[in-house]
């Protein structure tokens, strides 16, 4: 039976309360329909950006280690709230290296529960009602919604595409496009850099244009710079803080999960200027206080290289997850200094990256449509426009064509993407003809063919063809 009491009291509830206006406006993410869709489906899913391949064997065994010892108390209760110690200091010796400044482990680093609230942290702690950003544009989707639920304005800045695009390079930045749209009220630039969705990689020239930019209009610079490891062939990664006068300009902010292929760990940190850092400090030690134990011991151990036994016998930090964090990160930095060809990050993730790249791009020409080749991180954007099929013909909803080709192709062909427009926020027209997959899925793409009754082969060119039968050339 009905109480309609209740619902009198709920929609009583409704008439006087709303939606705090810093939310109000915020959309749910296309993340909700497609991930949902490919399960509907039963289709596999190269749209999100995390690895189907196992974790590297020496994290693994680095948080086997912390996790062996319940009786360690202090690896699994409160770490500092600002981060685990031993993982700072061994940040704080990776990032004094790579940016070439002396970053204090104390007052330079701090760790938060994955790069996505680094961000956050960011434009709550800087922007007022009204201060703008610029952000290049596509750019990835949180930007936007973080602005804006801080009070700022985006200002997005195209990144333009050559008429014959045939890699990431073909994406064009003009810095004097930049300079146009800063008013008295800009306050900071977003740099993606290397950039998703595009696998753009910024060069030494061009970064040290926009510094030039920054200097003169005296901004604050937010480098997400999550997949500074994911660059390939001869292709350099230029760190904006390393640039002349722009640490103290600069918050940099990195992921464990995207350095040692474990985003489900959800750990990352903002390196700056005490000065900097503070507001993020005051939102985080209120809102989040601290994180993970254990995964921060873990990538402290991978980047200095300290065996179990060690841990075992000699730590005197705090919990768990932090310390499985630290311990990865003090392997890999001891690996990068004396023997780089074992490193992981500086070797090991970009031959791998750089075969399932190359496959990738192979799939998706095979089946009609063609790739930009990124120089970094692990996405991939596909013009699609030579295929043919109902999904050129305009639903009732006027979706652009990359959302009506990605939901036709989940339905039809049980291949989940992502559509690329989803990225652009001032320019959906110009890249409805591409979509974004994540080539960091090679045991997805076999479960792909696999799951159709076509003979696999070791060959790649035959696998290549069995995907053509399945996806095209017209579809």
């Amino acid at each position: 039976m009905k109480d309609e009491s209740v619902d009198g009291c709920v929609n009583s509830f409704k008439q006087r309360q709303h939606f705090s206006r810093r939310v109000k406006d915020v959309k749910p993410s296309v993340w909700v329909e497609f991930t949902s869709l490919a399960v509907e489906c039963k289709a596999v899913n190269i749209g999100p950006g995390f690895p189907d391949t196992p974790m590297p064997r020496f994290v693994a065994g680095m948080l086997e280690s912390v996790a062996r010892h319940p009786e360690r108390t202090d690896w699994h209760q409160y770490s500092r709230s600002f981060g685990y110690l031993r993982l700072t200091n061994a940040l704080s010796r990776l990032y004094s290296s790579t940016l070439g400044v002396n970053v204090d482990a104390q007052q330079n680093v701090l760790v938060t529960v994955g790069a996505y609230l680094s961000l956050y942290y960011s434009f709550m702690g800087w922007l007022n009602d009204g201060d703008e950003v610029i952000a290049l544009d596509p750019a990835f989707d949180c930007y936007v919604p973080q602005i804006r639920m801080a009070g700022g304005v985006p200002v997005p800045i195209l990144l333009n595409l050559s008429s014959e695009p045939r890699s990431s390079k073909d994406y064009m930045l003009n810095v004097k496009a930049i300079e146009e749209k800063i008013s008295n009220r800009t306050k900071m630039i977003v740099l993606n850099n290397p950039h998703n969705p595009t696998g753009k990689l910024f060069t030494r020239e061009k970064l040290e244009k926009i510094a030039n930019v920054v200097v003169r209009h005296n901004l604050l610079v937010i480098a997400d710079e999550v997949y500074e490891w994911h660059v390939y062939g001869d292709k350099k990664m230029i760190r904006f803080a390393s640039l002349p006068d722009m640490y103290s300009r600069t918050i940099t902010i990195g992921s464990a999960g995207k350095a040692f292929s474990v985003t489900g760990w959800k750990l990352g940190w903002s390196i700056a200027p005490a000065e900097l850092l503070e507001p993020l400090r005051q939102i985080h030690q209120n809102c989040v206080f601290t994180c993970p134990t254990p995964i921060q011991l873990t990538m402290f151990s991978c980047l200095t290289d300290k065996v179990s036994a060690e841990i075992t016998v000699t730590i005197d930090a705090f919990s768990d997850l932090q310390q499985a964090v630290a311990e990865a990160f003090e392997k890999e930095l001891d690996l990068m200094e004396n023997n780089p060809t074992e490193s992981y990050l500086k070797k090991g993730i970009k031959s791998e990256l750089s075969q399932q790249r190359d496959q990738m791009a192979s799939i998706l020409r095979s089946a009609g449509m063609k790739p930009i080749i990124p120089d970094s991180c692990y996405f991939m954007v596909a013009d699609f426009s030579q295929l043919d099929g109902p999904f050129k013909i305009a639903d009732r909803n006027n979706d652009p064509l990359d959302f009506r080709f990605v939901r036709w192709m989940c339905r039809e062909k049980k291949l989940a993407m992502i559509p690329n427009s989803f990225y652009t926020g001032s320019n959906k027209q110009g890249n409805d003809n591409f979509i974004r997959v994540c080539f960091f899925k090679i045991f997805t793409l076999d479960q792909y063919i696999s799951s159709y009754d076509f003979e696999m082969s070791t060959d790649t060119s035959t696998s290549l063809q069995h995907v053509s039968q399945l996806c095209g050339p017209k579809l």
